[in-house]
């Protein structure tokens, strides 16, 4: 959520900045947020009047009463105020909620170094790293490979829960454990401080966290009650902190987390594979930064070398996808893709995502930084460390072997107790 002080001062860059997102039809709501924000100045003045003479109408009825005079008229009018008073912080109250309602649903401000596309098909590669393997046989998919091997078994999952979801064995199982925990302790490393979170959150977390229409599109809500479970442990450690202020001494404040994440992912985006590429539940490790803004864009560059170097340990070779502003989500000012080789498919595909969200969660979840000239709002950061299941269908693509075997990296050697195969069962 942007300042509402922008929109006022500067209306003309805040519907730029819709133009640059391809957002046409938000066009109008910043002229109606111009006005409604004028009328809520304007009541809120009229109280504050109401308030005043209040207060006078009281100090003279003070003095009437000590003459023993007639205060009976005075007494009438200030009777009045009260009423007047609650009936404009009624409509104040009302333009307030509705304020925030529009404002929840206007896009941050991107980064001057974005480039001005309209989709996905108009990002920027950056770099590669890594040079693809060439293979001297067929390559198989990462299906293909798991089912042979009796490693994966996504007909299974399919009747005991539906599209999206897989039944992992033996030692893919254990390739999975043992990311997760390369990742963690590829993180602890780097300094950041290593958490276990909630797989619930309310919903004022949420709305604080993800965009409208990412919430409506990925959340799985639960029934009956004030929760939702998580798309990813981003959600929960930047809504630990929601409603605290934070000493300057004690930021950069940096976490990972571990979790199991939850998606519905639907239309566009929806479960159009089998396999592990894109599931309604995966295990995830997750990198968080809460900074000063100067220093935003700072984190941004390290966090996405953490990725890079976890994937370049691993041996799979990458790609770093700019996205252009029609494919940044609504609270996103940068956001870059760090791609895996898939040669199975000729072609990269993404495994991790760093943003930058500038001051718009924390606006939205009212955490400040108690600063040296006074409180302001801190930028949050986030990036994947490795989402596991992506992670496997790459080392599967890139280190299958002629016999249907896979080579397990030799950086995850020491997670799978020295094993440096993936055979049948």
């Amino acid at each position: 959520m942007i300042d509402l002080k922008l929109v006022r001062e500067n209306p003309e860059l805040v519907k730029k900045n819709i133009k640059n997102k391809f957002q046409g039809a938000k066009l109008p709501l910043v002229d109606k947020l111009v006005e409604m924000d004028k009328e809520e100045r304007r009541l809120k003045v009229e109280a504050e009047q109401l308030r005043h003479k209040r207060n006078s109408l009281s100090l003279s009825i003070s003095e009437v009463k000590k003459k023993k005079g007639d205060a009976s008229k005075l007494l009438s009018e200030a009777k009045n105020i009260p009423q007047k008073i609650a009936k404009i912080e009624e409509k104040q109250k009302a333009l307030q909620d509705d304020i925030r309602t529009i404002m929840l649903t206007i896009p941050n401000i991107i980064h001057e170094s974005v480039k001005i596309g309209k989709d996905h098909t108009q990002n920027v590669e950056i770099k590669k790293i890594g040079t693809p393997k060439k293979f001297d046989f067929e390559v198989k998919s990462h299906v293909e490979i798991a089912e042979k091997l009796g490693l994966g078994d996504f007909e299974t999952s399919a009747e005991t829960s539906g599209n999206g979801f897989y039944f992992l064995k033996g030692d893919l199982a254990l390739l999975n454990v043992a990311l997760i925990n390369f990742a963690r302790d590829y993180m602890v490393k780097q300094g950041y401080l290593y958490i276990e979170t909630p797989l619930m959150i309310r919903e004022k977390v949420l709305n604080g966290v993800f965009s409208n229409e990412e919430i409506e599109v990925m959340t799985y809500r639960i029934r009956d009650e004030d929760l939702n479970l998580i798309a990813t442990s981003e959600h929960s450690l930047i809504g630990s902190f929601i409603n605290k202020t934070i000493e300057e001494k004690d930021i950069p404040i940096k976490l990972t987390s571990y979790s199991m994440c939850f998606r519905r992912e639907i239309g566009s985006h929806g479960i159009d594979e089998k396999g592990l590429f894109r599931t309604h539940q995966f295990n995830k490790q997750e990198m968080v930064v809460i900074s000063k803004p100067k220093d935003s864009y700072k984190f941004y560059d390290e966090m996405l070398n953490h990725s890079v170097e976890v994937f370049k340990q691993l041996g799979i070779p990458t790609r770093i996808l700019e996205c252009c502003s029609g494919d940044l989500a609504d609270l996103k000012t940068k956001s870059a893709d760090l791609e895996a080789w898939s040669p199975r498919k000729k072609e990269y595909f993404e495994i991790c995502s760093v943003s930058n969200l500038s001051d718009a969660q924390s606006r939205r979840l009212n955490i400040r930084v108690k600063g040296k000239e006074g409180n302001y709002f801190p930028h949050t950061l986030n990036n994947t460390v490795i989402a596991t299941s992506r992670a496997m269908v790459a080392i599967l693509e890139n280190y299958q072997n002629k016999d249907g075997s896979v080579d397990i990296p030799k950086a995850l050697q020491p997670y799978m107790s020295g094993k440096k195969k993936l055979t049948k069962i």
